[in-house]
């Protein structure tokens, strides 16, 4: 998987190096908010890293790691996830920062600069992001995203917002479709 760049940020790949920083961010409830809940083993940050890992070890596009530039900490992830096992054939952009971190756009030059590699570099049809509705946060990022409400689901029991974007509205904002 490639290195993304950003004004403010890196957005590399996941190394086994990270997974004591990550076991710190996925224990954190700011972090895991209108999630599944906090993650109490080291095992579950394990499967994550591991699974993470495998994609981009498989060429599918997959999370990236979060890091200011000049720095040498993982602050989030950003980048693709898949939900077949829920009925959800579409990728998904998702993300997660550090509280330390909120309110800078940092998220949003990240999910900005990873919907632009999955339309431009993986030539994927379509992207979505699935939010809480109370996730304004969130919402904010996935509409400056140039994303809109498509449907309200049920996802992993909690109310969902279904946020899309096709690659062909992508091409025609930018002039190219």
């Amino acid at each position: 998987m490639p290195t993304l760049e950003t004004e403010r940020l890196i957005l590399r790949s996941f190394h086994q190096e990270d997974i004591d920083r990550m076991a710190h961010l996925f224990a954190n409830p700011d972090f895991m908010r209108f999630s599944l809940g906090v993650f109490t083993e080291c095992k579950q940050t394990i499967a994550f890293i591991e699974k993470v890992m495998s994609w981009d070890r498989a060429g599918i596009p997959s999370q990236f790691a979060v890091v200011p530039r000049g720095k040498d900490t993982v602050i989030g992830y950003c980048g693709f996830f898949y939900h077949p096992e829920h009925g959800i054939e579409d990728i998904e952009i998702g993300y997660r920062l550090h509280p330390d971190y909120w309110n800078r756009g940092l998220i949003t030059e990240a999910a900005r600069v990873v919907r632009d590699y999955g339309f431009r570099d993986c030539n994927l049809s379509r992207v979505i992001s699935l939010i809480h509705p109370e996730n304004i946060p969130s919402r904010r990022v996935a509409e400056k995203n140039e994303m809109n409400v498509e449907k309200e689901i049920t996802f992993r029991g909690f109310p969902t917002l279904m946020y899309a974007i096709t690659r062909q509205e992508w091409l025609a904002r930018r002039g190219a479709g």
